[in-house]
């Protein structure tokens, strides 16, 4: 898979972390399934591994 651009990561990252985030959250206020709060973390731990592995981190050379 092709490097993804600063830009995509950090918009991945967030929504990673948003994902995870308002999980948690709802699950506190709401009665979720385990399968359900299993599956949110999951796909927010998804997408913070995706977009570490497949990031462009690296900086211009001066």
């Amino acid at each position: 898979m092709k490097k993804i651009t600063k830009r995509k990561t950090l918009i991945l990252l967030s929504i990673g972390m948003f994902v995870i985030a308002a999980s948690r959250v709802f699950s506190q206020y709401y009665e979720v399934s385990d399968l359900a709060k299993g599956s949110f973390v999951g796909i927010g731990i998804g997408l913070l591994f995706m977009s570490l592995i497949f990031g462009n981190f690296k900086t211009a050379d001066n």
